[in-house]
């Protein structure tokens, strides 16, 4: 996981309790420590959230109690430029 995204989940991470309370069974989007989107599934989640912010800028987390939601992890088919 990018450094960037890692900031995101740290986020969710550090805000687990009440966004399952808000938006339990949910799926997530997080840009800048912010939550800038909530979908019912990772597709529609990615689908929408890339029409207006560059894939790979944006972490999708499905927001649920435990750790079982940690363990997906989903790869663009986009190229990035090496840093």
């Amino acid at each position: 996981m990018a450094s960037k995204l890692a900031g995101e989940f740290k986020y969710y991470l550090e805000h687990k309790n009440e966004l399952v309370k808000k938006y339990n069974g949910k799926v997530l989007v997080i840009k800048d420590r912010k939550i800038i989107g909530v979908y019912d599934s990772e597709i529609e989640a990615v689908q929408e959230t890339a029409k207006t912010h560059p894939l790979g800028t944006f972490l999708v987390q499905r927001c649920e109690p435990g750790s079982e939601a940690h363990t997906q992890t989903f790869h663009s088919r986009v190229a990035f430029p090496a840093a």
